[in-house]
């Protein structure tokens, strides 16, 4: 019996054991749920606290704020003497808060008002009247005349509909340029987020920007901006200002005479002037011939536009845009091209710096010169003889030279290129420069030797020329050249000055010294006087270059480009200057022809406006320009003896007892004896005189016939001798008052052109 209730109680047991078994197995089960259930929830919650934490505070913050910019003023830029270039104007923008119209008749009012002022389409306008928000952007930079009118607007819906509060206007910012073209290629332009996109306004974009401010605005629950009082803003804080060295009178005198020579030219290509301060590399003046209108910088030039209209239609786009990067393009620093003997300077520099030649050098030319088995022709095809080291110079003589490189050698040669600073770009301060486009190391042969010693087969920039010509001016030293001279915080604060970069010396002082005198020489004496400026001694070089694989035909058998390089006073170097033509087509070509008379219009006025001491000589003193007193108001006696003191002789006209009106005006500048024409009555300043034609005369010819006509003359490069007259400011057969001045030109009568 004993064993049979063993027996039922370990049944009893066996029998309790599956469920037991359950119950562990539902346990464990149970726990490894929750285990794992909340592990992957703490392991998720650490992966959105830790890992997307930041990310996810952002995407929170971005949902309940908006984030509105306030444009900052950008700088101000001005020429070396402080007058406005560019200059953010005030403007404004129009935004209204929708969320605050509470009738349809409200929004349509407004809808109707402001498409009409800002010229909009009426439903996008009223579609945004709908919006549920309290910030929507209308239009930005709006002028005087429309922000009056939205003013007028919001008073009459104050007034009328209740709602003048939804609108309201912003302050923002235009750029604005007052010269208008006024050296386009320097400044560039801004886009119409104000951001820089061409010349300084680029190169200087982070420091004329300024930071711009914000106006944070929070949402509510339904993703509506809150009201006002929930903002924050920031306030915007100005761009700095840049001061230039380019000088305005400076700018304007090369941009005036260098558009003269491409009319009287026929330029196809453009021209280039660059005038440069040799002693600290800073730029006065850089022109490139034709610019475009800072403040509508996508319009094209008519003929442009024409010839665009005249493709098809899938060529436009393409033939306008590249119309519009050739007009931006700074051809003095983007462009490359082939000095001619305006190089020669270089090469002479070099020979007498390595002691190769003397003035006792002397160099054979019959014409041309065999090198190589390759014929290379003189300008001279007859030959210039036997001459001195100077004679060579100053005769630009091709196989002179070729025999002074010969002299120097290749590798000499390529050292002196690189010294020049050839080699390497200036580092100016613009966007944009060029390599230049020389023989590799070793390739250069010795008919490659030959042509580059004048300036021929390879290819620098302009800048890279004006850089190297004020090396051989200033006692040898190459400057870095720069158009920024200093920039200033919104309060007028320096906070970066510029200062002149020497990177080596290339030549000795006494080279330098040794080329001024004969380039001095060159320009200045009868016979080569293609860069005669009277009153000063100028040094320089003309230059003649064929363009290699140009694609622009003129009716000249090759094209070419025409150029004069050189600086004053020879003595004493200030200025340096480059004017070159690429591609002149009109009479002719040759730089002493083409380049010259403009060279010497820009240095007679440019170098008196930066007070550059002058020493006349006795012939000249009888062409100098002097101030023509004011007369007026005074009684024809007192007049004409007051204009007879002057040193002036004197017309009147009319039978008035008192003077009320003069020709030339007050101040306007007229040789010493020239005429004033004095007006005593309204009825004789009615009188006027044809012009008659005063090219192709000497000077005396000239003050003779302007004489006869009752006009006055202004010389330009006039002296005794040798000078022909090569234009006049006002036209042959134009209508003008008797005693008007009449500034005419001058330039040597040799047929010898030293190119």
């Amino acid at each position: 019996m004993e064993n049979n209730g063993n027996i039922r109680k370990n049944s009893k047991k066996a029998a309790k054991g599956p469920n037991q078994r359950l119950r562990q197995r539902t346990a464990v089960l149970i726990i490894l749920i929750l285990v794992i259930g909340f592990g992957a929830a703490i392991a998720r919650l650490g992966y959105l606290t830790v890992v997307q934490g930041s990310s996810l505070q952002e995407d929170a913050v971005g949902q309940q704020l908006k984030d509105t910019t306030i444009p900052a003023k950008r700088g101000t830029i001005y020429d070396a003497n402080g007058k406005v270039l560019a200059e953010s104007a005030s403007v404004w923008q129009v935004v209204m808060a929708p969320i605050y119209f509470k009738t349809d008749e409200q929004r349509k009012a407004a809808a109707e008002g402001l498409s009409e002022i800002l010229g909009l389409d009426y439903d996008n306008v009223y579609e945004k009247t709908t919006q549920e928000s309290y910030y929507v952007v209308v239009k930005r930079k709006i002028e005087v005349e429309a922000r009056d009118k939205v003013l007028e607007l919001i008073d009459t819906l104050s007034e009328e509909y209740d709602c003048g509060n939804v609108i309201q206007l912003l302050d923002d910012y235009k750029r604005y340029y007052p010269q208008n073209d006024l050296a386009s290629c320097v400044i560039g332009f801004t886009g119409s987020d104000e951001q820089g996109l061409e010349g300084v306004e680029y190169q200087y974009d982070s420091y004329l920007s300024g930071t711009p401010g914000r106006i944070i605005t929070a949402k509510n629950a339904r993703g509506t901006d809150m009201p006002f009082q929930y903002e924050q803003n920031v306030e915007a804080e100005d761009g700095n200002s840049i001061y230039l060295t380019i000088d305005e009178t400076v700018q304007s005198i090369c941009e005036k005479y260098m558009k003269q020579g491409i009319a009287d030219n026929n330029v196809l290509n453009r021209a280039v002037c660059v005038a440069m301060d040799v002693n600290t590399g800073a730029i006065l003046a850089m022109v490139t011939v034709d610019g475009y209108d800072l403040n509508d910088p996508y319009t094209l030039p008519k003929e442009t536009q024409k010839k665009i209209k005249a493709m098809s239609e899938k060529k436009q786009a393409q033939a306008e845009s590249e119309a519009l990067a050739a007009m931006w393009r700074n051809k003095a620093i983007t462009d490359t091209y082939m000095p001619g003997s305006v190089f020669k300077m270089c090469t002479a520099s070099m020979a007498l710096e390595e002691g190769k030649v003397n003035d006792n050098s002397t160099f054979v030319c019959g014409g041309s010169m065999v090198v190589s088995d390759k014929t290379i022709h003189c300008h001279a095809l007859e030959g210039h003889g036997t001459q001195n080291f100077v004679q060579a110079v100053c005769n630009s003589c091709n196989p002179a030279f070729i025999q002074i490189g010969q002299l120097i050698g290749m590798n000499k040669f390529c050292q002196y290129y690189q010294g020049f600073g050839f080699s390497e770009k200036t580092g100016i301060d613009l966007p944009g420069e060029a390599d230049d486009n020389f023989w590799k190391e070793g390739t250069m042969t010795d008919v490659d030797l030959a042509v580059a010693s004048f300036g021929q087969n390879f290819s620098i920039t302009p800048i890279q020329m004006i850089t190297a010509c004020a090396a051989v001016a200033n006692g040898g030293y190459v400057l870095q050249p720069y158009v920024v001279s200093k920039i200033t915080d919104s309060d007028g604060n320096v906070i970066k000055n510029v200062e002149k970069k020497i990177k080596r010396q290339v030549i000795s002082k006494e080279t330098s010294d040794k080329m001024n005198e004969i380039l001095g020489y060159n320009t200045s004496t009868a016979g080569a006087t293609a860069g005669y400026v009277a009153g000063y001694k100028v040094a320089g070089k003309t230059g003649t270059s064929e363009k290699i694989g140009s694609k622009v035909e003129s009716h000249f058998s090759e094209d070419y480009i025409a150029s004069l390089c050189g600086y004053a006073p020879a003595d004493d170097p200030q200025i340096a200057m480059l004017v070159f033509f690429d591609t002149p087509s009109g009479d002719a070509y040759y730089g002493s022809q083409v380049a010259a008379p403009v060279f010497i219009n820009i240095m007679s006025e440019v170098l008196p406006y930066l007070e550059i001491k002058t020493e006349y000589t006795e012939s000249e003193l009888e062409y100098i320009d002097v101030s023509a007193g004011d007369y007026t108001g005074m009684t024809v006696s007192e007049a004409e003896l007051a204009a007879q003191a002057d040193g002036f002789t004197t017309t009147v006209k009319g039978d008035g007892e008192k003077v009320i009106a003069q020709i030339p005006a007050v101040s306007s500048k007229i040789p010493s004896g020239g005429n004033v024409v004095l007006y005593t009555d309204d009825t004789s300043r009615s009188e006027t005189v044809t012009v008659p034609n005063l090219i192709g005369y000497s000077a005396t010819e000239v003050n003779y016939v302007a004489s006869a006509y009752g006009l006055n003359v202004s010389f330009s490069g006039a002296s005794d001798t040798g000078v022909v007259s090569t234009s006049q400011d006002i036209a042959e057969g134009t209508s003008v008052s008797p005693g008007t001045v009449i500034t005419v030109s001058f330039s040597s009568s040799s047929t010898t052109f030293n190119d």
